[in-house]
């Protein structure tokens, strides 16, 4: 687990990055954002120190990148919910500007994110450090849970049809709508999950089994857009550079991403 004490020296970086941003000239503003969820656990930890440093206050909401599940960012964009900026996968975030929900040319990439695979805590382990090792491990599993967002869309409509499998899953797999992957792993009712690093490494009660072999990795951008209309604009744009900047890359990194922005250099060089 991540010490305290690297929490307390990445909090202070973080809030001097913040502090190093181009002043607002406005006034506190009430920024209302929804993110999907490979980059929720990073989100929760910045949100409260560019909340303190800002004078800003964020409202919330969660839901995942595409699909139609009640929650899905699509779905509340579709329901007619207002926001200021969104935080989803790339092609999420492409499909949203073709429609006009969010302004194009406003693209900020916070992150990289690749999928990983966990099971229960204390089961076994199966292989999938090689191609064929994944597939007969996804033969052998009783049951197999994926998200029904960016990573299960990969999954379930190009990984399991290239590896052979696709029929097999259509008996053992379980795309999960509207919880998290690990959620379902830790209770018991899937024997593998696998979903975005960044969303499995939240759960105590898993272990983490790896990633998938980089021959059949999707390494996909989670990024922030100005939504279209955005009451907040200005603000919303000050939040996204903050949440890209590398004054917080290393509370991203121990979150299971990859950020995009490079780490500080150290003070004096």
């Amino acid at each position: 687990m991540t010490s305290r004490r690297f929490f307390l020296g990445a909090i202070a970086l973080a809030t001097a990055g913040l502090l190093s941003l181009p002043p607002l000239a406005a006034a506190a503003a009430d920024i209302r954002v929804v993110t999907s969820g490979a980059f929720t656990e990073a989100y929760k930890i910045l949100i409260p120190i560019y909340e303190q440093a800002s004078g800003h206050k964020v409202i919330s909401a969660f839901g995942a990148s595409i699909g139609n599940a009640p929650d899905s960012i699509p779905s509340r964009f579709a329901r007619g919910e207002k926001f200021d900026l969104v935080i989803l996968s790339e092609g999420g975030l492409e499909a949203l500007v073709k429609t006009g929900k969010v302004t194009a040319g406003s693209r900020i990439d916070l992150a990289r994110s690749q999928i990983g695979a966990a099971v229960r805590k204390g089961t076994p382990k199966p292989d999938i450090s090689t191609v064929e090792a994944l597939k007969q491990t996804l033969l052998n599993a009783k049951s197999v849970a994926y998200s029904a967002s960016a990573s299960g869309t990969y999954l379930s409509e190009d990984l399991f049809p290239k590896l052979g499998v696709a029929d097999q899953l259509k008996v053992t797999g379980k795309k999960i709508m509207s919880e998290r992957v690990g959620a379902v792993v830790a209770r018991g009712d899937a024997e593998l999950g696998f979903q975005q690093v960044s969303e499995l490494i939240y759960f105590k009660e898993l272990d983490m089994v790896g990633t998938l072999p980089a021959e059949v990795q999707q390494t996909i951008f989670f990024s922030a857009g100005l939504v279209d209309g955005a009451e907040q604009k200005d603000a919303a744009l000050h939040l996204a550079r903050f949440l890209a900047s590398p004054a917080v890359a290393e509370i991203v990194r121990q979150t299971g991403l990859d950020p995009v922005a490079a780490k500080p250099a150290a003070a004096g060089r």
